[in-house]
């Protein structure tokens, strides 16, 4: 789509862009002489969806995994601005105190808080839940961000694939083990960050679930993200009319660290040349950030929906099938060792 800033009253806000695109807009500015500029608005790659709350959350307490880094980090960012006391659960101390120290000079009032959490370990999940469950009384959102992409193949240490073990069985434990405080502290709310990518898996393969027979760190990643919706879908089923809201989203293509495993599942210089020639292609953390806090933060947000650039998203047909979500379900509560009759 190709929109004249002129003619349409684009407003251009730099402080939204991202360092590279501002120097991208002023050397086409320059060429441009001062003539009409033309903006290419990509589907939904770059700057469209913002969240536009104003929301305080004073007294608020949020858990954001994976906020050491990209996305999670500004989300834990943005939402100590607001006033809510974050925790934030990282596999990597060292990478979260800096992103703590961070976060803390730039709000010098926040409330913040890490703690230890290895998702691809479920007694490292339980730890977490235990200790955090000793140490507060109340938990209003649940985000679980962290996750792993391209993946080389590996087994965790409970012997699960490792991007189903980290993406999909250890959120599912740790927001199962919460969700009593949750439902204590309704209204609440539980986001899932999942991806389009899920539109590229069609199965959950339990006949191959550890991608023993043929790996493919695609379809490892791509599963995992069909998981987050069917789990999404499922918990908000069981959750009517609890006060608990649980929703997915994708949050477009960001530059940040996730993809790091590329060179390793792919070639030699593959991470190199997806964040250096590809980046006119992806949101900054900041943009990323814009769903994940527009499902925190407004009002209108449903249970069991999923959201795409601030707004109501479309996801697969397999997605949405209820019996392979009920399927998975049970099939988690087995495989993380809860009660086989579980109740929420």
């Amino acid at each position: 789509m190709i929109i004249s800033g002129n003619d349409a009253g684009f407003l251009w806000d730099f402080e939204w862009w991202g360092s590279r695109e501002r120097l991208v807009l002023s050397l086409v500015r320059a060429c441009c002489h001062n003539k009409k500029l033309i903006y290419f608005q990509e589907m939904g790659w770059i700057t469209n969806g913002k969240c536009h709350s104003t929301k305080r959350l004073d007294g608020k307490v949020v858990i954001v995994t994976g906020s050491n880094t990209g996305i999670g980090k500004y989300t834990a960012l943005d939402l100590s601005r607001r006033g809510a006391e974050v925790i934030m659960a990282c596999r990597n101390l060292e990478k979260a105190k800096e992103a703590e120290a961070d976060i803390r000079k730039r709000v010098p009032e926040a409330k913040l808080k890490v703690m230890h959490l290895d998702l691809s370990s479920l007694e490292s999940v339980r730890t977490f839940s235990k200790d955090f469950l000793a140490s507060y009384d109340s938990l209003h959102i649940l985000i679980n961000n962290a996750g792993v992409m391209f993946h080389p193949w590996e087994l965790s240490k409970d012997g699960f694939e490792m991007h189903i073990a980290t993406n999909h069985l250890g959120h599912f434990l740790l927001t199962l083990l919460l969700l009593p405080l949750l439902r204590k502290c309704a209204p609440s709310r539980i986001i899932n960050v999942s991806s389009i990518g899920h539109r590229l898996s069609s199965s959950m393969r339990y006949d191959d679930f550890n991608y023993e027979r043929s790996y493919s760190s695609i379809g490892g990643y791509t599963r995992s993200k069909l998981a987050n919706i069917l789990f999404t879908n499922e918990l908000a089923r069981r959750l009517k009319d609890t006060g608990v809201t649980a929703v997915s989203l994708h949050p477009g293509i960001v530059n940040t660290e996730l993809p790091r495993h590329l060179s390793d599942s792919f070639f030699p210089g593959a991470y190199w040349l997806y964040t250096n020639l590809g980046w006119w292609l992806m949101k900054t953390p900041k943009q990323g950030a814009q769903t994940t806090l527009y499902c925190a933060l407004e009002d209108s947000v449903e249970s069991g929906l999923y959201y795409d650039d601030c707004a109501v998203g479309t996801t697969s047909a397999k997605s949405k099938d209820p019996n392979m979500a009920k399927e998975l379900w049970e099939k988690s509560v087995e495989w993380v060792k809860l009660e086989k009759d579980y109740q929420i």
